[in-house]
């Protein structure tokens, strides 16, 4: 066994991968960027090693700082993570030849399964299912409209070495396909320097699942069931579960068992994940072979009871696999929510800056929390904006959700957008509880984007009775200050008003010995905590029914975070809630004459100048910011006046780039 391994990564998976060594007594040796030097993983190590500036071009993926860190601390053998080089066989390549093992697959394996149209010839004659198409060179895109017509539409036109969403488009029709040909054509060249592209059937109420498989240099190779990743957003996935609501045991057996035969083609050893689409009749059909580690693999530890990276590490130190496919039992359901520091109003925008609060739920038998961050932390624009995974268990599905719905409402994070509110409107969703999913699930269900939570009256109407008790509570400790004028005696009112959105609610309040009661009209509220001045969340039942609400002071009121929506509630006197309703409304400053960043990042060019007409669409700039390039174009003609941000600076989100007359 190893004695010393290197994580090259950073963020939550190298966390968790010094998580398990630790428990195994293997040291561990971190490297991190100029950029992550207070990072939580660098800390957690046993050592760490600087390997460059914060572009992860110039530090994370430059293989020869990786291996003279290797050199430097003496580590044996090196864990990829996902991302950056775990897929890279050039670095497995590297490592060996310097006498470094590589925690994964072998480089015939990755170098098979990394490009995808020979990935999917593989498949084939492995006797996998997949998905009816051409993967010869299309000469042109009239040859392209030819094979797709061929197939049949619509079709799914692809680059042959893409990922993330990139060199994809659908084609109904053959002028489409003569379109989707160019541009994904195009859209690889540049993203890849590889424009080979292929046609295949297009999957119409199409399901992700995918498999995960254990191999060990023996010859053994096990499937450990399924996860369902359907729930995406630009081809990427937000909410995964082990297993499917929608595979039953024969399914699961068949693709565990094509997943298998696969990885026994390629020698596999590590554990790795075979991808999956599966259409409504739940035919499925071999999408790709990932060669690492997935970000989703905490769910199928939770059902089936292994350690992946365990494994992955005892493998590579030249263990047999101690468990056969006999051994493999699915127990309990399992769902993993990305927390992600973005902003899901604004089209999920990255957000970056400093955590002013960063305090996720405990964790228990119920819950499990991998995660990269600290309170105080700063996410960086430099690397994907993935904060933690939070991840439930129950006995079944609807214990599951359960968990995940009181762990987000327990989750606070302050100082930066986040995704939280999205998460817990995916998990109340009633679509997403019959387990009815496909992999255009948001598109269908939010199709003009995500906008916010509502309340509704009852949780309203229990948010407003909390928000009263917690005034009493203050206003009874107030009672209590000493030094308070001679002979006054502070009286605690019972009639109140709880104001939201300009709307009056009067309400009386009563202190009762545990807890407060509350009444609005006809309707009585009894309210129960042990919730204290200045904690920020309150637990407690109102009525009986549990409640946890992340509590914010909000100037003379009260911000109230509950279910993923928010409200903002003013508790006042009758006669304060008199005069409230006479101010004037403050209305948002005009900036239609100004061009903002839509987030933060880095302005990457400026393509105007003063003085200049520009037309609507016109494009006027680019911001960079977490793996994304957001251009900017005008929304419609005008002159430009001012340039307030010059290439290169720093942007916060709002800041103003461009004026115009």
């Amino acid at each position: 066994m190893f004695t010393k391994i290197l994580i090259a990564n950073r963020g939550e998976i190298a966390c968790r991968v010094i998580k398990t060594a630790r428990r195994m007594g293997i040291k561990t040796v971190a490297v991190y960027s100029e950029a992550d030097a207070n990072a939580l993983h660098a800390e957690m190590a046993d050592e760490k090693v600087l390997i460059g500036p914060g572009p992860s071009a110039q530090s994370y993926l430059v293989a020869d700082r990786i291996i003279e860190a290797c050199k430097r601390t003496g580590a044996q053998a090196v864990h990829p993570g996902y991302g950056f080089l775990s897929e890279k066989a050039e670095f497995c390549e590297a490592l060996k030849a310097n006498g470094i093992t590589f925690i994964g697959p072998d480089v015939r394996a990755i170098g098979a399964m990394g490009d995808k149209i020979e990935s999917k010839k593989l498949a084939r004659d492995a006797g996998v299912n997949t998905v009816p198409g051409y993967l010869g060179v299309i000469a042109d895109e009239n040859e392209a409209a030819r094979i797709a017509s061929g197939i049949g539409y619509p079709v799914m036109i692809k680059a042959s070495a893409g990922g993330g969403g990139k060199g994809m488009r659908v084609a109904w029709n053959d002028e489409q396909a003569r379109e989707g040909f160019r541009s994904a054509s195009n859209e690889a060249r540049s993203s890849f320097a590889d424009d080979r592209v292929f046609v295949e059937k297009y999957i119409e109420q199409p399901r992700h699942i995918e498999i995960q498989v254990l191999g060990d240099s023996f010859g053994n190779v096990l499937y450990l069931g399924e996860r369902e990743c359907s729930i995406q957003r630009r081809h990427q996935k937000v909410i995964e579960e082990a297993p499917s609501p929608f595979i039953d045991p024969e399914t699961r057996k068949a693709m565990g068992e094509q997943a298998v035969a696969l990885a026994k083609a390629v020698e596999y050893k590590s554990a790795g994940t075979v991808e999956f689409i599966v259409d409504a009749n739940r035919n499925f059909y071999f999408l790709e072979m990932n060669t690492r580690l997935q970000v989703e693999h905490p769910v199928t530890e939770m059902v089936v009871g292994l350690d992946l990276v365990e494994q992955m590490i005892r493998v590579a130190a030249g263990e047999k696999l101690k468990i056969q496919q006999s051994d493999v039992e699915l127990n309990g359901w399992s769902i993993e929510a990305r927390v992600y520091a973005e902003d899901p109003t604004r089209g999920f925008l990255p957000s970056t800056g400093r955590l002013t609060r960063y305090i996720p739920p405990a964790e228990d038998a119920h819950t499990r929390v991998d995660t990269g961050v600290y309170d105080g932390g700063e996410i960086s624009m430099f690397y994907d904006p993935m904060i933690a995974k939070l991840v439930s268990r129950g006995a079944d599905r609807n214990s599951a959700i359960h968990h995940m719905r009181e762990a987000l409402d327990k989750f606070q994070i302050r100082g930066v957008a986040h995704n939280i509110s999205f998460l817990s409107a995916l998990m109340n969703h009633q679509r997403f509880v019959e387990g009815r999913l496909t992999t255009n699930f948001i598109a269908e269900e939010f199709p003009d984007g995500f906008h916010g939570l509502s309340l509704d009256t009852d949780t309203n109407e229990r948010l407003m009775a909390v928000a009263a008790a917690i005034q009493l509570q203050v206003e009874q400790r107030a009672g209590t200050i000493s030094g308070q004028q001679a002979g006054g005696r502070h009286k605690v009112a019972r009639n109140w008003v709880v104001r939201t959105e300009r709307t009056n609610h009067p309400c009386t309040i009563e202190a009762v010995d545990d807890g407060f009661d509350v009444v609005f009209g006809e309707k009585r509220f009894e309210v129960r905590s042990s919730w204290e001045i200045g904690q920020p969340l309150w637990n407690g039942t109102v009525n009986y029914r549990p409640l946890s609400i992340q509590l914010d002071r909000l100037g003379t009121g009260y911000r109230l975070i509950h279910a993923g929506a928010e409200m903002k509630a003013q508790v006042l006197s009758p006669r304060a809630a008199q005069l409230a309703d006479l101010m004037p409304v403050k209305l948002p400053p005009d900036m239609s004459k100004f061009l903002l960043s839509p987030m933060p990042g880095l302005l990457a060019r400026v393509a105007v100048e003063v003085g200049q007409e520009v037309k609507a669409g016109q494009e006027l700039a680019v911001v960079e910011a977490m793996k994304m390039e957001n251009l900017l174009r005008a929304e419609q003609d005008g002159k430009v006046s001012k340039i307030h941000a010059e290439p290169g600076s720093s942007l916060a989100v709002d800041q103003i780039i461009i004026e115009f007359a």
